[in-house]
């Protein structure tokens, strides 16, 4: 496992994929903010299934998510795509089951993918692609330190109306950066910490 503060990254299982496909694709309204190609019946067994077990690619890799307290529960999934070995990039998405958001898990996935794209895979540029009403996923991209290049205007056709398309980037230099910043604010003058435990700074 890869793991972060709150969450770890781990190979699918079997177990995952019922669960994932129940409450993250045959929720249409909750697929349809993660792709905005139309939604299609598909079993959690079909090949074609987002949440299907496979082995990684040269152009991608998916994981499951799993909350680091007993037991490790499954929390969503995470996929790190496009991945260009000759530019040193790639594309992000996360995805979480209901019951663990607005719990700080979103934002930790983040960085736990990009601490694996930057440090584990050497690449040098993240991208996150979401729709414009997608709060959110906008918020922990900020909070992670995402930069807003622009948006494709009206690119996406989701439940019976165009919406833009945010596209965000994060460069190695700069993720290297607000890590080596996050450290240094771990203490302040008097060599204490300056903030509870629970509560790091945002990168």
């Amino acid at each position: 496992m890869f793991c972060g503060e709150k969450v770890a990254l781990r190979a699918r299982i079997e177990s995952d994929v019922a669960v994932l496909h129940a409450e993250l694709y045959d929720d249409v309204m909750t697929r349809l903010q993660a792709d905005t190609r139309p939604w299609r019946a598909l079993a959690p067994g079909s090949a074609l299934a987002p949440f299907a077990m496979a082995d990684p690619t040269d152009d991608s890799v998916a994981f499951s998510v799993v909350e680091l307290v007993d037991g490790e529960p499954l929390a969503g999934a995470a996929v790190l795509h496009g991945i260009d070995q000759h530019n040193r990039s790639a594309h992000l998405g996360i995805t979480l089951r209901p019951a663990y958001r607005d719990r700080g898990l979103g934002l930790d996935t983040v960085r736990v993918l990009c601490d694996y794209g930057f440090r584990i895979r050497g690449l040098h540029r993240l991208a996150i692609e979401t729709l414009s009403d997608n709060g959110a996923m906008l918020r922990t991209s900020d909070n992670a330190g995402f930069v807003r290049e622009g948006a494709l205007r009206q690119a996406a056709w989701v439940s019976g109306r165009f919406l833009d398309v945010v596209l965000l980037g994060l460069l190695a230099e700069e993720w290297n950066a607000a890590r080596s910043l996050s450290r240094d604010e771990l203490l302040d003058e008097a060599g204490r910490e300056s903030f509870p435990a629970s509560d790091p700074p945002a990168l």
